[in-house]
């Protein structure tokens, strides 16, 4: 959907509060409301104050030149030669003070002790485009937070966006740049772009699957001091028994990264974007392609840029910030939220219930927070798992500790097996197969059918309410 202004879609949905847009003036940013008396010239301004870069003195002159008298005012001359000194005061403590929090990312980073108020999602497309069932879940979110904004980046503006903040205007981080240009992969380039929103912005990124169920207030328990808390996370899986298995060990613990919270300019989101760039370099290598052409499967996106880096570089960060090594044993079995290093991780079921594994309980839970419907998550159809000829995935088990072990046990004697055997097998499998899609597929087309009535039902009674209305107003 192309915005109005391309850096940032604010995509808030038909019920929730209209946005201030990204393109605001300075001037409708600053957070003052006192008139000045008098104020000299940008030129006495340029030469009294010596700000450490020139957008602070560029939001002087703005500060000043809306604050400036009318021609027609009479100005003691003694506070002409006073005023710069006195402006340049205000301003320094004011920004020292935090005053600017809201001010853009580019010349300030917040101060405020609390996470900023603001919902990030991306998706293909900005909110006024959303399918029926991603705007119910999307609307979840403004309706439980109302004072909070909701932004949406989409596969339009996403390259504006981290060009503007990331670029010669922002931090300056063309390597970054560079890298989130050429990526083709586009569960890759979500995963990445959610870090680079949440080290800039801060707030709280969600993916558009995923349904409030209670206000982002609940989710540090009342016993946490907001300014304690740097970032908030909660346990996705906690299966450590499949540790040492050859395909379920690398990601059998790891924290939720489909919702999470940050304060602005944390340095483990940093470091994890320069992780993942390191290692986008080095497939690249590896494969003897650019970093447009790579190719990953499922368990490289996972172990690269999705839970598993995720949550090993949030281990490593609460490690050094603990002075001692951190590991998953940590909140493995967790009844209660834990604060580790400034950052609370939450047990399963705040951000993972219902999953059927990990004890996650249910959405009716005390400590459930959200609802993963899973919709939009089609990325392992271009990423697939390892799939066994015969058996097909071990995730199929969904961590049951039966089902893994019989799958262990027949994928080990499949290969004692003639040839032969195999051949016979592998042919009722794929009869088989045929017919389980033939039947998905009627299925599918059923359900297609009847979200696309309900839909369109719902589109004529809109019209007719609309009819109706402008009847009675004409009347």
């Amino acid at each position: 959907m192309k915005m109005d202004c391309p850096i940032r879609n604010t995509g808030a949905s038909p019920s929730g509060p209209t946005l201030q847009p990204q393109g605001a003036s300075y001037q409708e940013a600053l957070p003052f409301t006192s008139p000045i008396v008098a104020s000299p010239s940008s030129d006495i301004i340029d030469e009294k104050m010596n700000w450490d870069t020139k957008r602070y003195a560029d939001a002087t002159k703005r500060y000043t030149d809306y604050f400036s008298p009318k021609p027609e005012v009479t100005v003691p001359k003694q506070i002409k030669r006073t005023f710069p000194a006195l402006a340049a005061i205000i301003l320094l403590l004011l920004f020292l003070s935090g005053s600017f929090s809201n001010v853009n990312s580019r010349f300030w980073s917040s101060t405020d002790p609390r996470f900023p108020r603001k919902i990030w999602q991306i998706w293909k497309v900005g909110s006024l485009d959303f399918q029926i069932k991603d705007l119910e879940v999307a609307r979840s979110w403004i309706q439980k937070n109302p004072t909070y904004r909701y932004e949406v980046l989409t596969d339009d503006n996403d390259m504006a966006y981290v060009e503007r903040e990331y670029g010669p205007d922002g931090l300056n981080r063309l390597d970054i740049v560079h890298v989130y240009k050429n990526l083709n992969l586009k569960i890759i380039k979500a995963d990445l772009l959610r870090y680079m929103v949440m080290y800039v912005e801060g707030g709280l990124y969600t993916d558009i699957d995923v349904e409030a169920v209670r206000p982002i207030s609940k989710f540090i328990p009342e016993r946490y001091n907001e300014r304690d808390v740097d970032m908030v996370v909660g346990v996705e899986i906690d299966e450590p028994l499949f540790a040492d298995h050859p395909v379920l060990g690398p990601k059998c613990q790891s924290f939720v990264q489909w919702t999470f919270m940050c304060k602005p300019r944390l340095p483990v989101m940093m470091r994890l974007i320069e992780t993942i760039m390191a290692w986008l370099k080095q497939v690249a290598e590896e494969q003897g392609v650019t970093i447009a052409a790579i190719q990953l499967d499922f368990d490289q996106v996972i172990s690269g840029t999705g839970p598993s880096a995720f949550t090993k570089a949030i281990l490593a960060e609460m490690s050094e910030r603990e002075g001692r090594d951190i590991k998953w044993k940590t909140f493995s079995d967790m009844e209660e939220s834990k604060l580790v290093g400034n950052i609370l991780v939450n047990n399963v079921e705040a951000f993972a219930a219902g999953q059927g594994h990990s004890n996650a309980g249910n959405h009716e839970s005390r400590h459930s927070l959200v609802k993963h419907h899973y919709h939009a998550s089609h990325w392992p159809e271009q990423h697939p798992r390892f799939n066994h000829p015969m058996y097909g995935e071990v995730e199929r088990c969904n961590w049951d500790w039966n089902c893994v072990k019989q799958w262990d046990q027949d994928t080990a004697d499949w290969e004692t097996l003639p040839e032969e055997e195999k051949n016979r097998r592998l042919a009722q499998k794929e009869f088989e197969d045929r017919e389980r899609a033939e039947r998905e597929r009627i299925e599918r087309e059923r359900e297609e059918r009847e979200q696309l009535e309900r839909e369109q039902r719902e589109q004529r009674e809109k019209e007719d309410r609309a009819r109706k209305e402008q009847g009675g107003l004409v009347s």
